[in-house]
Parts: structure tokens; sequence; C-alpha cells
């Protein structure tokens, strides 16, 4: 994709990348849907690339059923064991059987909080944690928000919730807003905030 506004770095030129960093991450999350679609999915990326991940994710979704997680919790074996002979997606037997198991946490939290989207706003009472890096470098792998987040998460059952993990999906729902300040939507998600 070429056009002339300024970017954070990491989507490099892969378009999928591209239209990801403009249209999604980083932008408020209050669908329960897309919360367990971004627990998911950040979980898969554990030691390996976004884009990687990115790429996979129309085959994740037909796998985990759309990420509605009454649908995810209840994959029979056979379509657990279907999904670890699948080519299109990554086929982490502990990783898609924590899919699994971590839906029925969110399922969990979500009736205890009246909605999961309820349960992770509560650790910013609602607001986003707008961010003002300049360089790439300067965004942490992980901060005491996201330590938080990583120990509630455990503390309910979740599995792949590391602290690390938890940062990079609170930034892709848009808890925090890790765009550059140099970057064309990091404006444009202060403005939606208003």
């Amino acid at each position: 994709m070429k056009d002339d506004k300024p970017r954070c770095p990491w989507p490099s030129d892969d378009a999928l990348m591209v239209a990801y960093h403009d249209h999604e991450w980083g932008v408020p999350v209050h669908d329960d849907r897309l919360w367990m679609e971004h627990i998911t999915l950040d979980a898969f990326q554990a030691g390996l690339s976004w884009r990687t991940v990115l790429h996979k994710r129309e085959a994740f979704r037909q796998v985990f059923h759309g990420f509605d997680p009454l649908r995810m919790v209840r994959m029979t074996e056979p379509e657990i064991e279907a999904a670890l002979l699948n080519p299109a997606i990554i086929r982490n037997r502990q990783k898609v059987r924590a899919a699994v198991h971590n839906a029925a946490c969110f399922l969990s939290l979500a009736e205890a909080h009246g909605s999961f989207s309820d349960f992770i706003w509560s650790f910013t009472d609602g607001r986003v944690v707008h961010n003002r890096w300049k360089r790439a470098e300067q965004i942490p792998p992980n901060t005491p928000l996201s330590d938080r987040v990583s120990k509630a998460l455990k503390q309910a059952g979740f599995a792949f919730v590391g602290s690390t993990i938890c940062y990079a999906f609170l930034q892709a729902a848009g808890v925090i807003n890790d765009h550059l300040v140099g970057c064309f939507r990091h404006g444009e998600i202060l403005v939606m905030q208003r």
C-alpha cells in the first residue's frame, strides 16, 4: 500500500498488516466476541510474529466458530483434533486446547461482571490509556497494567495470558493507544474518545 500517511513502522509494506493497523489496531473494543478473538489470537502469537497470525485469522475464525465463546466452549474432541490437522492455522496442541479452555473462563468472567468487556475496562475505569511514544523502541513489552490484567486472568483460570500477551491484546483492543504520536491513527484514536 503506497500513500503518504505517516504510520507506525510495524505494518511495513504488508497490505493486510497496513489495513489492520489503519482500521482495527487500537480501536476501543466493547464487544465480547471481539475480545474473545483478541485473546485467542494473541495467545497464538506467543513466540511468533503478528504477521503470521494475522494472515491465518480467517482460518482461525472458521475453526473457532467466529470466536463465539459459547460455541468454542462446546467444541468436541473430533473438532479439536481436526483443528490440529488444519494447515491453515497454527497447529499447536497447547494453544488450541487453551483457546477452548479460555472460552469457558471467559464466559465465567462475563457472567460475573455483566460482560467480559465490563471486566477488562474496569482496570482503567473505562478510559483509554493514551501513550505518547515517539519511537517504536520506546514501547514496553508489558506494564503494571498488563501485569494486573495477567494476574486477574490467571486467577480466573486462563492459559497463555502472561503480561506480554495481555499488553498486546490491550493495545490491539484499544484499552491502550500505542500508535506513535507521529502516526496518523494516534490523533484519530484520541478524537474517538472525546
